[in-house]
C-alpha cells in the first residue's frame, strides 16, 4: 500500500510517498481503508519538527519516521479479534492523534474506540473536515459553561477549520459572533454567518474597547491580559491552538485570574472523537455542513501542494485530501 512518510523534517517539498507492506489489525482494531484526510496544525508541526518537545519526541529526535495525518474517513475492511461494535464494509471517521497518527496511507490501524460511525449522509471528503476541528470547536464553546442566547462570542483564527465549524455551533444557540482574520477570508465569513469581521491587520480586538461574554481563540498571539481586558465581568477564554508558550502563558495566567477575577481563561485539552455522534445529528438535519477550501488527490505533487496552500494560511475552512 501507499503511505505519506515523513523522513526529513522541514518543507512540504520533502513529502514522499512511499510502499509500504500493508498492516494488520491487532486484537482490539480496526483496519480501515482511508478514504480522505484533513490536514491539521499537528501534521504540520510534525513536518516541520516544532515544537521540539512533543512532536520530535514522537517522530523522531534527529530524522523522523512517521506517517501523519490524524482526521480520516473511511471503509472498515478487517477488525480484530475482540472488536464486535464493526463489521466490515461500516463507514467511519476520527482523530487518530490520541493513537499514533497514520491517516495519510490507503490502510491504517486504530483502537476500534479511534472512530466512529460516518453518517451515510456525508461524503467522505466532508466526514474527514471534521473529527479535530469539531471536537476542539465545541469543547470550546461549552469549556466554562453553556453559552445563553443573545450573548457575544468573538473567534479568533475564524476562517480556518475550528472558525468555519465553530460559526455554525455557535449560531444555532442563537449567539452574536464576531470573527477575526485575513481581510481576505471576510467575506467567506460573512457568508458562514459571522454577524461582524474584523481584519486583525488593522483593528486588534483587544483594544477597540469591544467586551465578549466567550472568545474561542484558534491563534493565541496576544498576551493574556489583553484577552481579559476583551472578556465582560463573569466571560469566559478559550484557546484551542497557536504556539506552545502562549498556550503555557495562558494556563498558568488563567490560574491568578481564575482566582482573582470572575474572568476564566484555559486550554482546551482536545478529548478526541467524544462528540461526533451529535456532528451526525447536525448533518442528518441540515442544520450542519463542514466547509471545504479544496480537496487534493493522493499523489507526490498534489500533497505537496496542499501543504504549502496550509502554510500559507489562505484556506478558507478545511484541506482535504481523496485517497
Amino acid at each position: 500500500m501507499k503511505s505519506l512518510i515523513i523522513r526529513k523534517y522541514g518543507s512540504p517539498d520533502f513529502l514522499e510517498i512511499h510502499d509500504v507492506i500493508k498492516p494488520i489489525p491487532a486484537d482490539d482494531q480496526v483496519l480501515v481503508k482511508v478514504n480522505a484526510v484533513s490536514i491539521n496544525d499537528w501534521d504540520w508541526g510534525l513536518l516541520k519538527g516544532a515544537p521540539f518537545i512533543p512532536n520530535r519526541f514522537m517522530a523522531g529526535l534527529i530524522r523522523p519516521n512517521i506517517t501523519i495525518g490524524s482526521d480520516i474517513a473511511g471503509v472498515v475492511e478487517a477488525v480484530g479479534s475482540e472488536v464486535s461494535s464493526y463489521k466490515p464494509g461500516d463507514e467511519v471517521y476520527g482523530d487518530l492523534s490520541g493513537c499514533g497518527f497514520g491517516g495519510f496511507a490507503e490502510y491504517v490501524c486504530a483502537p476500534h474506540n479511534a472512530v466512529k460511525p460516518k453518517s451515510q449522509a456525508m461524503s467522505f471528503e466532508q466526514a474527514a473536515a471534521i473529527p479535530q476541528a469539531g471536537m476542539l470547536a465545541l469543547q470550546a464553546i461549552v469549556a466554562d459553561r453553556q453559552p445563553e442566547p443573545g450573548q457575544s462570542v468573538l473567534v479568533n483564527g475564524a476562517g480556518g477549520g475550528v472558525g468555519s465549524l465553530a460559526i455554525q455551533l455557535l449560531k444555532l444557540q442563537g449567539l452574536e459572533v464576531t470573527g477575526v482574520d485575513s481581510a481576505e477570508k471576510l467575506e467567506a465569513m460573512r457568508l458562514w454567518g459571522f454577524d461582524h469581521v474584523i481584519d486583525y491587520r488593522t483593528t486588534d480586538f483587544t483594544q477597540n474597547g469591544k467586551r465578549y461574554d466567550l472568545i474561542v481563540d484558534a491563534k493565541s498571539d496576544r498576551s493574556p491580559a489583553d484577552y481579559e481586558r476583551a472578556l465582560n465581568p463573569n466571560g469566559a477564554y478559550a484557546a484551542v491552538g497557536g504556539p506552545t508558550l502562549n498556550l503555557l502563558k495562558v494556563a498558568l495566567s488563567g490560574l491568578r485570574i481564575n482566582r482573582a477575577r470572575d474572568k476564566k481563561l484555559r486550554v482546551i485539552a482536545l478529548e478526541p472523537n467524544r462528540d461526533l455522534a451529535y456532528f451526525n445529528e447536525l448533518f442528518e438535519a441540515g442544520k450542519f455542513r463542514p466547509v471545504i477550501d479544496t480537496e487534493f488527490d493522493f499523489t507526490d505533487v498534489d500533497v505537496r501542494n496542499a501543504f504549502h496552500h496550509f502554510a500559507e494560511a489562505a484556506h478558507k475552512g478545511k484541506i482535504v485530501v481523496r485517497l
